[in-house]
């Protein structure tokens, strides 16, 4: 078997969707596997070629996996407009060099967010005469609609149609949430075409020996030292509210309690005009990081805050930066209900608080401040909850698995 992935979003990039791709890839190909990857030229968020790339079609080995990478329509992670663009530019770039692949696939695998990606890779499976596997990371429109990026409802209804059209035409459906799923048979979509396989985290690129020197050099950078740290790292996106964390630092009345955002994304010049006017001195918004700084900053964080907006929709969802945080044997202050929730609470993770509120969160980083027996059980909690349930390796197995079970009983097309 034979497959192509096809995703915007990959390494170097270093979102959640980029490295879910690469890790499984990885994991696929080292178990003998065979996979490529189609993908764009790397720049999300800030719409800037990274280093050493050029927007042209191009073929690499990233760690053993086969990237094939198409030019598009480059822009910034915000806005409506320029942002549809480059995406409709992904999806016909996608078509446009489909028969330039390094190898015929057997079976195509294409992720959404966002749509016009998953069309692209539905549009090659009908031209190879192959099955189709839609990949589902998060609900479009309803993400979209959720953070009120898009209020047009002639736009919301046009993405609806496009995603039941997918979710109709897709010989399967992978999702990552229980909830996820009770969403599509709510639509009409055969439940027996739609498993479930949860994010994780590779337990392996987190437990590496770490230089002490470069966390010493950290901490003193950003004036960590002898502080106690309450960090959000990832996007910093209109569904996230990470400024949760600068209103958190100002209501917080102990100057050795220390909140940071570590990203950027489309809030992030907004965070940072906050940060400007209200001049909270235990406060830090640091730049984006490379992935392998990602264990150095949670290895100098106390606490991990998770954070989405107090809407419906993200009930349904389980950020990943969660098991990021249990394999490090950090609490997390969770600021998501939900499937999110109950993993945290099923794991005895961290502290639950309301969406939203600035109060309650500095109040749980607080307590985990002076109560050093509930941090020490709740990071050990998290570490072993995660090793059983998350590891990616494991997850990537019966990915692999269930497209083979898949391919067996699929249609063969002529």
């Amino acid at each position: 078997m034979h497959v192509l992935f096809v995703s915007n979003y990959f390494p170097p990039e270093v979102n959640a969707p980029a490295t879910r791709i690469y890790e499984h890839a990885k994991e696929w190909i080292k178990e003998g596997g065979s996979v490529e990857v189609l993908t764009s030229v790397p720049n999300y968020p800030e719409g800037v070629l990274y280093p050493n790339f050029r927007n042209r079609f191009s073929r690499e080995l990233v760690d053993g996996i086969p990237v094939t990478r198409v030019p598009m329509y480059i822009a910034e992670n915000k806005g409506t407009i320029r942002r549809t663009l480059s995406y409709i530019s992904f999806m016909l770039a996608t078509i446009l060099y489909s028969g330039r692949l390094q190898k015929r696939p057997d079976l195509i695998v294409a992720t959404s967010p966002q749509l016009f990606g998953a069309i692209g890779g539905y549009v090659v499976s009908r031209l190879r005469r192959v099955p189709f596997v839609l990949e589902i990371r998060d609900l479009w429109p309803e993400s979209i609609t959720a953070v009120g990026a898009i209020k047009f409802v002639g736009i919301i209804k046009f993405f609806e149609r496009i995603a039941q059209f997918l979710y109709k035409n897709a010989n399967e459906i992978i999702v990552v949430t229980d909830s996820f799923k009770q969403d599509l048979i709510a639509k009409g979509i055969n439940p027996e075409k739609i498993t479930i396989l949860k994010n994780g985290v590779n337990p392996e690129f987190f437990s590496q020996e770490l230089d002490s020197k470069k966390l010493s050099d950290l901490r003193k950078k950003y004036g960590l030292e002898e502080k106690f740290v309450a960090a959000y790292i990832g996007t910093i996106g209109m569904a996230h509210r990470a400024d949760i964390l600068l209103e958190a630092a100002k209501c917080c009345s102990d100057p050795n309690l220390v909140f940071i955002v570590v990203g950027t994304g489309a809030e992030r010049e907004s965070l940072a005009q906050k940060q400007a006017q209200l001049q909270v001195p235990n406060f830090r918004l640091i730049d984006k990081q490379p992935k392998e700084m990602i264990p150095y900053f949670l290895q100098i964080t106390d606490v991990s805050v998770v954070h989405l907006k107090d809407t419906p929709l993200f009930q349904k969802v389980i950020p990943s930066k969660m098991f990021e945080s249990m394999v490090m044997r950090k609490p997390i202050v969770l600021g998501v209900k939900g499937e999110a929730r109950q993993i945290l609470e099923e794991a005895q993770a961290g502290i639950a608080v309301e969406p939203e509120n600035a109060q309650a969160l500095a109040d749980a980083v607080a307590k985990l401040s002076k109560d050093k027996t509930l941090y020490q059980a709740l990071g050990n909690n998290g570490f072993t909850h995660v090793a059983q349930h998350y590891d990616r390796k494991k997850i990537a197995k019966n990915y692999w698995n269930s497209l083979e079970k898949f391919l067996e009983s699929a249609p063969i097309k002529d």
